[in-house]
């Protein structure tokens, strides 16, 4: 059984998305590679680890091309929010690190709240705030 798990994120510039991933609050662990060609990026309570690899550094991987961010959605990278106002906030701070966003904190389903931002390289993230108690009794 596993024990750990990770995402990789192809990246054009580690710096860049240092900074942008550092203004929106999150922490790196330099154990785990920090140096101009990844970044691990920590995510949740559990620190979830995102490497984040320049594209060359990707390339060595793989055997397909990376996916063009701008052509399409390669994933939905989701983090969980306490509050609508920590969705707001973060929503805010993406766009002020220098992410975009063309999706308004929304509200869905009458339980959860959430809004859509890219981070400089166009990967997708979803922040969402999930009322439990509000959960419909048949599930999600």
């Amino acid at each position: 059984m596993a024990k750990d798990f990770w995402l990789n994120l192809p990246v054009k510039s580690v710096k860049t998305s240092r900074e942008f991933f550092t203004q929106m609050g999150f922490k790196f662990n330099p154990r785990f590679g920090e140096n101009d060609n990844m970044a691990a990026l920590m995510i949740g309570e559990k620190n979830t680890v995102v490497m984040l690899c320049e594209e060359l550094q990707f390339k060595q991987y793989i055997s397909n091309p990376i996916a063009d961010t701008k052509l399409g959605t390669e994933v939905i990278l989701s983090i969980d929010a306490q509050s609508k106002e920590e969705v707001d906030e973060m929503a805010q701070r993406a766009i002020d690190a220098g992410g975009n966003s063309n999706h308004k904190p929304t509200e869905m389903q009458g339980w959860m709240y959430g809004c859509m931002f890219t981070d400089p390289d166009g990967h997708s993230w979803n922040v969402l705030y999930m009322d439990m108690t509000q959960v419909p009794q048949k599930g999600i």
